[in-house]
């Protein structure tokens, strides 16, 4: 599972909202959608595209914790790790 990451705010036109809001965090999948995006740029997307996307979706379906730990395709960090737990 990738750490969390926060994501930057904007402010609105109308400036920021009072008060103390929970911080977005990028969604659990997000590097292998990226993966899965850049793949679409890096030569003929019919052969670059599955690979990515099949984590991707594998991602999508597994439960927190039990995301895949394959390396990235294209993304140049490193992969996510599954801790274990010992009771």
């Amino acid at each position: 599972m990738s750490e969390t990451r926060p994501v930057p705010r904007r402010e609105s036109p109308w400036g920021m909202s009072e008060g103390d809001h929970k911080q977005p965090k990028a969604h659990r999948c997000n590097d292998r959608a990226e993966d899965v995006i850049q793949a679409c740029f890096e030569g003929n997307p019919f052969k670059t595209v599955p690979g990515p996307f099949k984590l991707f979706w594998e991602c999508m379906r597994s439960k927190p914790g039990e995301e895949p730990t394959d390396p990235y395709t294209y993304l140049q960090i490193d992969a996510p790790k599954r801790e274990v737990k010992l009771e």
